[in-house]
């Protein structure tokens, strides 16, 4: 286990990946603690930063964004990825954006209504940062599986 995390942190952090909406009230009963001792435990993994923050999910396609893809980006000269990060830090589109290893500098997560507005992402975005050299876009045809939770781990 982490440091400083108990089994009931645990537990908590497994409840509140799976509805974060549930009271305190029933949670205490689950767990069997006190309410005053649970919002003292999450405010502490808030304050730890284990928990990052609270969010509603919303499925995409019933938002009219039906298209997702991943797209590697790589470049050569070192100097590219402060301009790539600016560039993607103001673009909604992209979801995600992992630094990895291989051939590829960066794979990215980008959510779009459709193959158009892809098309004007590469063109408008990627391609408009100096020094990226190349890109790689793979569309997802469908997504069997797709969760925020964190599997965690048990002493």
């Amino acid at each position: 286990m982490a440091t400083g995390l108990d089994e009931i942190d645990y537990r908590l952090l497994d409840l509140l990946q799976d509805d974060d909406r549930l009271p305190v009230a029933e949670l205490g009963k689950i767990l069997g603690v006190a309410p005053s001792t649970l919002n003292d435990r999450i405010r502490r993994l808030v304050k730890q930063g284990v928990i990052t923050g609270f969010h509603a999910r919303v499925d995409p396609e019933k938002v009219g964004l039906d298209l997702l893809a991943f797209i590697y980006v790589g470049w050569s000269d070192p100097a590219t990825e402060q301009r790539f990060l600016a560039a993607i830090a103001r673009t909604p589109e992209v979801i995600e954006a992992h630094h990895v290893t291989g051939a590829w500098n960066y794979l990215m997560k980008v959510r779009l209504r459709t193959t158009r507005d892809l098309e004007g992402f590469l063109a408008g975005v990627l391609k408009e940062v100096p020094g990226l050299q190349r890109t790689e876009t793979q569309i997802v045809l469908s997504s069997p599986k797709q969760t925020c939770r964190v599997g965690l781990p048990r002493g």
